[in-house]
């Protein structure tokens, strides 16, 4: 779906590896857009988020499982990367802790924030997968 041999596809690629916060974007009943604030490993095909118990974001999905989630811009809205795609609670997933590549990208963040791996797996419990569709990146 990306290509990493074009331009366009290599600067996706190195977001999806080095960006700390996407924008999930899910649909609420109404039909509302809901863009929602994410961590996110990217394993080459799939994003990997954790969620926690009880939020909109997971009712939403499981009423409707079109999602997007947008990238960072540069500071003027160019460098645009969109990932659509279908989320699915994915409860094979490993916890967040037993994740080591996401614990290696957001250690330092879990920390600054006052938590640890562990107890930032316990709050946020519910692992979402999203496979994509579709990749638009201009």
């Amino acid at each position: 779906m990306i290509d990493p041999t074009t331009e366009s596809g290599e600067r996706v690629m190195s977001r999806l590896r080095d960006d700390l916060v996407a924008w999930l974007v899910t649909v609420r009943p109404d039909g509302t857009p809901m863009p929602t604030p994410v961590w996110f490993w990217w394993d080459g095909e799939t994003m990997l988020v954790y969620s926690e118990e009880g939020k909109p974001k997971l009712r939403n999905i499981e009423a409707n499982p079109h999602v997007a989630v947008a990238l960072r811009t540069d500071r003027v809205g160019s460098d645009l990367a969109v990932i659509t795609g279908d989320a699915v609670i994915d409860r094979s997933a490993p916890p967040a802790d037993a994740h080591r590549d996401y614990i290696a990208k957001y250690r330092s963040e879990i920390t600054r924030l006052g938590s640890d791996p562990s107890a930032f797996a316990a709050a946020y419990s519910v692992p979402i997968r999203i496979t994509s569709t579709r990749v638009r990146a201009e």
